[in-house]
């Protein structure tokens, strides 16, 4: 008795249309296809000005003939540095960085703690809280520029009703700082809170049922279980935040309607100094080198962040 091998199928024949190393090769770069326009829009509108911006810093170019370039290579940035209100307007952008993101992140963390509990008419409140993020920049400081007017604002007449001297606040140095960062705690507060609401809700509730069962109070729940379980989110806002502050441009300038920023340059930020170097004197090349210096301060002050958080990550641990 003789075996015979089993007769051998024929494979099922490949589908009509694309040929299967085309199949294979378009699986592989269609990936690729559909970040494409994403990757396509940045480098025209933002990989591209950023390095056409560094190339302009290295020339002398006026706002009157930009096709008339004389090359300077890092004069714009010696003189930079050498221009006392240029050093000026980077004080000036620390002090109102600080005096309006503290504040507004600490209230935006109360508000979103508060928030986070049963309240009636709280997807109301929730809502409100986008109001002032959702006002115009140049609406909003106007309207702050009235209420710190020094003859007839509000604030001036509230001061002198509880028996205080009114304040110059369009020139102090301090006070017109103080309304600055007034104008970008009440626009950016909500914002932040509804952040730090989501983070908050995003908690497991567990954890609270057992720190109340360990007998932790509301306040030690908060400090133990909440402020941990939004370090992530924390870092995130502080990070924003400082980005925003470097470029703060819209307040400062129609506080008082001045490209200097007041009199003696007081709370002129560095965006608004950029702002005056190319469009008040025409100085195109040393607003590019402006505009690089604001930019390398942020990946400083961005980095800077992430090093400390992630410090603080890792020693928390290793405990």
């Amino acid at each position: 008795m003789t075996l015979t091998a089993p007769a051998r199928t024929a494979p099922p024949p490949a589908p009509p249309g694309r040929a299967p190393g085309a199949r294979r090769a378009w699986r592989k770069a269609s990936p690729y296809a559909y970040i494409t326009p994403f990757f396509t829009l940045f480098a025209a509108f933002g990989l591209f000005p950023l390095l056409y911006t560094a190339y302009v810093s290295l020339y002398r170019v006026e706002l009157q003939t930009p096709g008339d370039m004389q090359w300077r290579g890092l004069g714009n940035y010696t003189a930079l540095f050498g221009d006392e209100f240029f050093w000026t307007s980077l004080r000036n952008t620390f002090t109102i960085g600080v005096l309006s993101t503290v504040p507004q992140l600490a209230m935006a963390l109360g508000l979103a703690h508060l928030l986070n509990h049963r309240l009636r008419g709280r997807t109301f409140f929730r809502t409100a809280m986008l109001l002032p993020y959702a006002t115009s920049v140049a609406a909003a400081t106007l309207v702050f520029s009235q209420l710190y007017g020094r003859d007839f604002g509000l604030v001036n007449y509230v001061l002198g009703a509880v028996g205080l001297d009114p304040v110059d606040w369009q020139t102090g140095t301090f006070a017109s700082q103080v309304a600055v960062s007034t104008i970008v705690i009440w626009r950016w507060t909500g914002y932040n809170a509804l952040i730090y609401l989501a983070g908050m809700q995003s908690i497991p509730h567990e954890l609270y049922e057992a720190a109340e069962m360990d007998g932790a109070s509301r306040l030690r729940q908060f400090f133990h279980v909440t402020l941990p379980g939004l370090r992530p989110t924390i870092v995130f806002t502080a990070v924003v935040s400082t980005i925003g502050a470097t470029q703060l441009f819209g307040e400062p300038l129609l506080f008082e309607g001045s490209l200097s920023g007041g009199i003696s340059h007081q709370y002129q930020t560095l965006g608004l100094y950029m702002y005056e170097q190319g469009w008040g004197f025409f100085h195109l090349g040393r607003a590019a080198a402006v505009a690089w210096v604001m930019f390398l301060l942020i990946v400083l002050l961005v980095g800077a962040n992430a090093l400390v958080a992630r410090r603080r990550t890792r020693k928390e641990a290793g405990r």
